[in-house]
């Protein structure tokens, strides 16, 4: 079996030199690449392709859902003649578009914050969060936590040349979290949920994360994630689920914030703890094969955007 890994920063070189503002998501995509790379490589009788024109079996995208990125990406892929290791176009289309997933979250009675298109005033019931509609890594996002952060991050939303549609959504405090689900048509199997580590300065830069998370939080974000994901049809292999979990026993108050239809960044935290290989796993949930119960070693990491990973609780 030929699986081609498609990663579109570093085969573009965007990003590439520290200075530049898209270096983070270089960063990123890089140690996605390789940590993908080096599972798929590992699985017998696999050939992992990293060239965009080579024809294999599979073909796993990653890519920014930004200004369409991922999905003219994903289209190319039955040009090689390959399946794509990923969800759908329909499914793309509407998890990259953060007010459209909104809305089908609310007709399917998911919790997510409230979310409009229109621009922020200064007559808004604060703290709200003003980001991309389709923007992927924190980028030109900001929290308003009163009327004279509207004018100042419209100055920097300008200066940052950000020039697409924004949504307007409701702050809710919590515990940012995300949990990645292997998708088929067997259903959605759920990998351990991870917290996320951010920016405290109001642009909720992604700094990493780190898992495993306590049981009554686990439980949470699993139940919630499930929730957002049975909804959308057309999900196919690895998925992640970005959530906050509020501070109610029950759960009552926690949210999802969106779906990324592509590996994460989390994958390279994941995979340190699992004692299987996800690589694998993808392949078989993406095939209709029954999975073999997900064994996970002892141990806590965490977990940076570059890939770094660090043991910060050894358990015997």
């Amino acid at each position: 079996m030929r699986v081609l890994v498609s990663e579109y920063m570093t085969a573009l070189g965007i990003g590439r030199d520290s200075a530049s503002p898209e270096h983070g998501m270089y960063r990123e995509g890089r140690a996605m690449r390789d940590a993908v790379v080096a599972d798929f490589a590992a699985i017998p009788g696999v050939e992992v392709l990293e060239s965009s024109e080579e024809a294999g079996d599979w073909s796993l995208v990653i890519a920014p859902e930004s200004d369409g990125i991922l999905s003219r990406a994903v289209q190319r892929v039955p040009d090689l003649g390959n399946k794509h290791l990923g969800p759908s176009p329909d499914a793309i289309e509407l998890t990259s578009d953060k007010l459209a997933l909104s809305q089908h979250w609310r007709e399917h009675k998911v919790p997510t914050p409230a979310t409009t298109d229109r621009e922020p005033t200064r007559c808004e019931v604060f703290p709200v969060v003003w980001k991309p509609q389709d923007g992927a890594g924190s980028t030109a996002t900001f929290k308003l936590n009163s009327a004279f952060d509207v004018a100042s991050a419209k100055a920097r939303l300008a200066a940052e040349n950000h020039t697409g549609p924004m949504i307007l959504q409701e702050f809710v405090p919590g515990r940012a979290a995300s949990v990645a689900f292997l998708c088929g048509p067997r259903g959605q199997v759920p990998l351990l949920p991870t917290f996320q580590l951010l920016s405290d300065d109001g642009r909720f830069k992604y700094l990493g994360g780190e898992l495993p998370i306590p049981p009554q939080f686990a439980e949470r974000a699993v139940r919630l994630g499930q929730r957002a994901v049975d909804c959308v049809p057309g999900l196919l292999g690895y998925v992640g689920v970005d959530l906050v979990l509020g501070n109610v026993a029950d759960g009552s108050n926690d949210y999802a914030i969106e779906i990324n239809p592509r590996l994460t960044t989390s994958y390279v935290g994941l995979r340190a703890l699992a004692d299987f290989n996800i690589a694998e796993a993808m392949l078989q949930a993406a095939k209709g094969e029954p999975l073999d119960p997900l064994r996970w070693k002892p141990g806590r990491v965490r977990f940076g955007p570059d890939g770094s990973v660090q043991s910060i609780l050894a358990e015997s």
